[in-house]
């Protein structure tokens, strides 16, 4: 008899978090390195605006503002489980230098094991993650705080799925 709870769990690589790879799940947000912002309030503040596309208006939806407190997650860290948030994009904004890995895979029906993607973050990064795409809840690194922008209505947006096989990730290879 053939169990997936029997077989060693696949490795998933772990990528430094950059635009251009996280694009097909959403936007990286930093300020530009080596780039200026502007300058506001008299010179006392330099401001960057982050290119983040914020969907959180469907069905009657509106911006909420929360503050998560995470734990450090142990890595290696099995990947069991999926959510994706179909009507609003989320955004999560470490407070700090908290690093944290992201897992996603493609929108889509339920999360493919072999279609995963992870990326570590430099612990200044945040990320909006685009409607309907699939990601594991927070994995902090760091124990720390973590600002999150998502969508907030009368109707629960939060589909779970668990993984046909078993997977590993670890930010540390």
């Amino acid at each position: 008899m053939t169990d997936a709870a029997f077989l060693a769990p696949m490795p998933l690589a772990v990528q430094p978090l950059t635009p251009q790879a996280f694009a097909p799940y959403g936007t990286v947000l930093a300020a530009p390195a080596g780039k200026k912002g502007r300058l506001i309030n008299g010179g006392n503040a330099e401001r960057f605006d982050l290119v983040g596309d914020l969907q959180l208006g469907a069905q009657g939806g509106r911006p909420m503002l929360a503050l998560f407190r995470a734990q450090a997650r142990r890595f290696p860290h099995e990947v069991t489980e999926m959510e994706r948030h179909a009507l609003g994009s989320q955004t999560f904004v470490p407070l700090g230098e908290r690093r944290f890995v992201i897992v996603v895979a493609p929108a889509g029906e339920a999360p493919v094991p072999g279609a995963l993607a992870a990326f570590v973050t430099d612990g200044l990064q945040g990320v909006t993650l685009a409607p309907g795409t699939w990601h594991h809840a927070l994995l902090a690194v760091d124990a720390g705080d973590f600002v999150v922008v998502e969508r907030a209505a009368s109707n629960v947006d939060c589909d779970t799925c668990a993984l046909a096989a078993r997977v590993e990730v670890d930010w540390r290879n």
